[in-house]
């Protein structure tokens, strides 16, 4: 199959479920970051993929959580400025590594037709200690923060099959002034920035527990 320059594709699929792991300062640690590929269709349910899952319930998974998306181009960045030459996709403990696409080119609402299955732009992905963790790198969280590389995440509208190789084609952009990586910043600086707050929240595509905190932020 050939994709024409530009265009969005699912370049590697990944799935795990919670294990326990241990740093090399010995402490234990309990996560799903760690992601396996999968050959072959998987089916995309309404909350995750199958095979998929997440440790801790209360900030990870749900609807507006089900996938994990990252750019495929950024892993290039990674691997020379960390001199990880090991590191590719799911490195990042992401579902959809995706190439042509990155947190400046994917907006808040974006709906992308995958496969038979439908998605949409959620939120930005809030980066956690589990990305240092993972790598043994304690300045990791802060790099990621920094450069923006930090992914996002969809929901799915229409559940179906999806395969690494497939394009994602955009169906709809309901908000193209939000990019990922704005709603990222503004959500980061919303005690601050107290106007775009709000108006980042009024976007009705955004996931609802980031609105609430946007509001709660903004409120007198």
């Amino acid at each position: 199959m050939t994709f024409r320059d530009g265009m969005a594709r699912l370049v590697s699929i990944q799935v795990g479920v919670p294990r326990w792991n241990v740093s090399a300062d010995g402490q234990r640690w309990r996560s799903a970051f760690f992601k396996e590929p999968v050959a072959g269709p998987v089916v995309l349910r309404s909350t995750n993929l199958d095979g998929d899952g997440q440790a801790e319930l209360e900030v990870h998974g749900g609807p507006d959580m089900a996938v994990l998306c990252y750019a495929f181009d950024h892993y290039a960045l990674w691997r020379d400025e960390l001199a990880l030459p090991e590191m590719g996709p799911g490195s990042f403990g992401e579902n959809f590594t995706i190439a042509g696409q990155d947190e400046s080119t994917v907006f808040i609402g974006d709906v992308y037709e995958v496969g038979d299955a439908v998605v949409q732009v959620s939120q930005p992905r809030g980066p956690c200690s589990k990305i240092s963790k993972r790598w043994e790198r304690p300045d990791l969280l802060r790099r990621v923060e920094l450069t923006g590389r930090h992914g996002w995440y969809v929901r799915v509208l229409q559940e179906g099959t999806v395969e690494a190789g497939l394009e994602l084609r955009l169906a709809e952009r309901p908000h193209p002034d939000w990019s990922v990586r704005r709603a990222w910043l503004t959500y980061r600086l919303r005690k601050r920035e107290k106007d775009l707050a709000a108006e980042l929240a009024g976007c009705e595509a955004l996931a609802a527990a980031t609105r609430y905190e946007l509001l709660r932020a903004v409120e007198p």
